[in-house]
This record gives structure tokens, C-alpha cells and sequence, in this order.
């Protein structure tokens, strides 16, 4: 079994860098995927009210396999959940569902600006934390404009802002602002949502070092100090993605990758005009 690395984020929690994400993984398929992930190696787990799936998750993690301070939990604030008094609920139903006292990261989804409720939903994350029902928060899809509104109105940085993140979309200056307040970059549809594994480059590459694409893009994601949250419900490929801590890329490898990004690379939708 993998041990995966661990980077420690603004409140001292240590967070592994590689987790098995949910995003789209059906209810029926869910417990014996993270199941699976479980005896993988993983140790991060990604889930949100949004994905449906929170109650298997919580059967899977109930079995007992792991420990339960061995496992790092994330659940995310949905947008039509937003504001103070709706995020305490929000997230007493997402407890119940994954049958957990506490979870070890809690994110709000979405800034979904129209809503004008982001602010007031990170006011009751810190009262979460405060109660200790939540050992760290942070935010997904946050610009920096997002990011600098609730650091001012409430004097907290969250640990966390997980994004869309892939070589052909890096957010370069979204990540310099991060590592300049000290907030760790997570990256969803770390693989491109498989876009990127036939491009030559990463084939190439793959090649040279007998190793799949999809290892090599989240090679790049750990040699970059991301975490990276891959989601497949395939047995070989949730062992196979976490099979990339016995090789590393050479600078040349690194530059090549590097060179894919595109302001035009967004797969996902854009967070300051997505309409939900």
C-alpha cells in the first residue's frame, strides 16, 4: 500500500496530496469505490452534497478498514445553501449523511456571485471551525477578487481554494496569489477530464519513463505542489493513479508540460458567469 505525501496547510492540519475525488461517481458505485481507494493507499476523500453520494462515502468510511483520524474529508457547501443560517443546516445535513462528527476540510462550492451570499456562508464556516465540527475551511472555484473580499470582511485566509487545474489550464496567477497568502492550490479534473492523454508531448514522455499519461499529468500536479483529486470508478486506474510517488519529472519534462497552458483551456464552467 502507498503512503502519499502531505502538505500542511495554514491551521497545521496535514493534508495528503493526492485524494480520490467524487465528482459524478453514482450512488450505487460510490462505497466500493472509495472502498477501493481506501485500500489503494488514498487517505484524502473528496465528496459534496452536490455529487449525491455522501451517504455511501459514509458507509464506506464507517467500515472501519481505516481509521477514521487517518482519513482527510472534504464535503462542500452547495450554492443554493448559501447564507449564515443555511450553511450551519447545510452542513448538519451533510454530517448526518456521511454519519461523521466532524470532517477534516469543509469548502463553499462555488462563489456564485449573483447570489451575494459567499461572505455570509464563510462567516458560518468560521463558526464551524470555532465549534470544532470542522478542523479546517477553504473555498472551490474563488477568484481572487472572491478570495480578497472574505480575507478582508473576516480576517481569516481560507487553507484551501481547489479549482480547475490541468497543464492546459494552470492558473498561473490564481496560484501566485495563493502561495503569496498561503492558501494550498487543489486541483479538480486534475487529468483534463482525459482530454490531455493523447497529447504527444505527455505520450512521449510516458513513453520515455514507462509510465501512463494520466500518471505523468499528476506527476506534474505533485512536482508543482498541488493536490490533485482524481476521480475514476475503475478498480485498476484508482491503483494506477496513485502509483506516481516512485518517479519524478526532469525539468525538460516539466517545461514541456508547462508549455500546454492556454487561456483558452477551461473545460468546466466559468465561476464568475456560471448561472447556478
Amino acid at each position: 500500500m502507498i503512503s502519499t505525501p502531505r502538505l500542511t496547510l495554514n491551521v497545521g492540519l496535514h493534508m495528503p496530496q493526492l485524494g480520490y475525488g467524487l465528482w459524478r461517481v453514482a450512488d450505487d458505485v460510490a462505497e466500493a469505490s472509495v472502498k477501493t481507494a481506501l485500500a489503494a493507499g488514498y487517505r484524502l476523500i473528496d465528496t459534496a452534497k452536490i455529487y449525491e453520494n455522501e451517504e455511501p462515502v459514509g458507509r464506506a468510511l464507517a467500515c472501519g478498514t481505516v481509521a477514521r483520524e487517518d482519513i482527510f474529508l472534504t464535503t462542500k457547501l452547495w450554492n443554493t445553501d448559501q447564507g449564515f443560517d443555511e450553511t450551519l443546516r447545510a452542513f448538519d445535513a451533510s454530517a448526518a449523511r456521511l454519519g461523521v462528527a466532524y470532517v477534516d476540510l469543509y469548502l463553499i462550492h462555488w462563489p456564485a456571485p449573483s447570489r451575494d451570499q459567499y461572505a455570509a456562508s464563510w462567516k458560518a464556516l468560521q463558526r464551524l471551525k470555532a465549534d470544532g465540527r470542522v478542523k479546517s475551511i477553504g473555498v472551490s472555484n474563488f477568484g481572487i477578487d472572491h478570495l480578497q473580499r472574505i480575507i478582508d470582511e473576516s480576517g481569516e485566509v481560507p487553507s484551501v481554494n481547489q479549482i480547475e487545474l490541468h497543464p492546459r489550464f494552470a492558473q498561473r496567477e490564481l496560484r501566485a496569489f495563493h502561495a503569496k497568502q498561503g492558501i494550498v492550490t487543489e486541483s479538480w479534473s486534475p487529468i483534463g477530464q482525459g482530454k490531455l492523454l493523447d497529447e504527444p508531448a505527455i505520450v512521449a514522455i510516458a513513453g520515455k519513463l514507462g509510465k501512463s499519461p494520466a500518471q505523468i499529468i499528476l506527476r506534474w500536479h505533485m512536482e508543482h505542489g498541488l493536490v490533485a483529486i482524481p476521480k475514476s470508478v475503475h478498480p485498476q486506474r484508482i491503483a494506477d493513479n496513485i502509483e506516481i510517488f516512485n518517479f519524478s519529472l526532469d525539468a525538460g519534462d516539466m517545461a514541456a508540460l508547462d508549455a500546454m497552458d492556454s487561456p483558452e483551456g477551461r473545460i468546466g464552467p466559468n465561476p464568475y458567469t456560471a448561472a447556478f
